[in-house]
């Protein structure tokens, strides 16, 4: 019969002494002792994700909060509306402008150059934070149905029928899709307006 290093060891058919020497034997080793040796312990179960409550409409939110967001970490998508500090701060560069506007007030701005391949520069208040965007083509590829990108969102203008009204720049009823990198969206309903 083999005889096991417990077996040279006197006293060792005691626990006891037997769980102290493979102590010993694991510092000995280069390993740390744990204070449970030989039990074997309990796998941990992976932490549980926690549920994350969407504002609440109205207060100080201003006209584009809500939780008509779709998808994502559940968290809202809101969209402020953009000031006149909001553009003047970002020093935006280009011949003529287009604007989503939602119950009058603009959720999206930008600017860009005719016959120009720079992109078209944006603005859009997410949250309180004033964000840029750019969308390709200059002013010639934001005046039908644009698509902006930005840090972690995509915008999208879809013109749903035909301007309202005369003049040199008459409004177009369209619709502002907000897609976030983590998949959730959110549709306003507006109009999309361009021109000097």
């Amino acid at each position: 019969m083999p005889v096991s290093l417990f077996d040279r060891i006197p006293g060792s058919r005691c626990p006891r002494i037997a769980a102290l020497a493979s102590m010993v034997l694991l510092v000995a080793c280069g390993r740390e002792p744990t204070p449970d040796a030989g039990v074997e312990a309990a796998p941990v179960p992976p932490p549980q994700p926690t549920a994350v409550a969407p504002p609440v409409d109205g207060g100080s939110d201003g006209p584009a909060a809500g939780s008509d967001t779709i998808g994502g970490d559940g968290s809202a998508i809101q969209l402020d509306v953009l000031d006149g500090q909001d553009v003047a701060g970002a020093a935006l560069t280009g011949e003529l402008s287009c604007g989503f506007l939602r119950d009058g007030a603009s959720l999206l701005y930008a600017i860009g150059t005719v016959a120009s391949q720079d992109p078209a520069l944006g603005l859009v208040k997410v949250s309180g934070v004033v964000e840029q965007v750019r969308a390709p083509g200059g002013y010639d590829g934001i005046l039908d149905s644009p698509t902006f990108t930005g840090r972690g969102m995509t915008l999208r203008i879809r013109t749903t029928g035909p301007a309202i009204g005369g003049g040199e720049s008459p409004p177009r009823p369209a619709t502002l899709t907000y897609q976030r990198a983590d998949g959730a969206s959110r549709s306003f309903e507006g109009q999309w307006q361009c021109g000097p």
